[in-house]
């Protein structure tokens, strides 16, 4: 695919972190998911920006799942949280990490931190809440330093990735998703989000292999 110059286009790696990966197998371990760091940073070479995103939550969150409430069981009567997830993503813990290999955190152009209040449980980079009314600045940021298109990859595909390439698309951005740099939490609802996603204008290459970058 060919992209427009680089100081045109970011690459923006969500929640690659390793609660989502099998390293934390009592969190929400995803098949796959500590594999995409080399390429996350494969696809970073073409952009002119360098985005990232991580879940931060409380241990004590609103959210949490136990016996009485399995995970991914509806909250009733809740404006910012909707189902109930497993522990994940504490700071200080393992799984509040970046995969290996990737930038820290200040050394990405811009990083938005997700979910951090206990009663809120965000899906997507571009707004803090389940209505899309609170930014989180992702947004303006590109739009001030004039990126067209956004390069996506990370974790989950079907939840975190899925909900930000559908709130940049709904912005006016390109949005290209790097197949070799996303994982899903399950098969079927992965196939169900990309194609939504492919259906409201993505576009989706194999790999960073698939890129080419004009010149100018």
């Amino acid at each position: 695919m060919k992209l427009p110059a680089k100081h045109s286009v970011a690459s923006l790696d969500v929640d690659a972190q390793y609660t989502f990966t099998p390293v934390c197998p009592d969190e929400l371990p995803v098949a796959g998911g500590d594999e995409i760091a080399d390429e996350l940073n494969r696809q970073a070479t073409f952009a002119g920006y360098r985005l990232g995103t991580k879940d931060a939550h409380s241990p004590h969150a609103l959210w949490l799942a136990n016996e009485q409430h399995p995970p991914f069981t509806p909250i009733a009567g809740a404006d910012h949280m909707d189902i109930r997830w497993p522990r994940h993503a504490v700071p200080g813990t393992k799984g509040f990490e970046l995969l290996a290999g990737l930038p820290h955190p200040a050394d990405y152009d811009f990083f938005v931190w997700k979910g951090v209040e206990p009663d809120m449980h965000p899906y997507g980079a571009c707004y803090h809440d389940l209505a899309e009314r609170q930014s989180t600045g992702l947004i303006e940021f590109l739009r001030s330093n004039q990126v067209s298109t956004v390069l996506v990859g990370g974790l989950a595909t079907d939840y975190c990735v899925h909900r930000t390439v559908l709130q940049l698309l709904a912005a006016g951005f390109t949005v290209v998703v790097n197949r070799s740099a996303i994982r899903g939490v399950a098969d079927e609802s992965s196939r169900h989000t990309i194609a939504e996603m492919i259906q409201l204008g993505a576009h989706f290459v194999h790999d960073a292999g698939q890129l080419e970058q004009a010149d100018g």
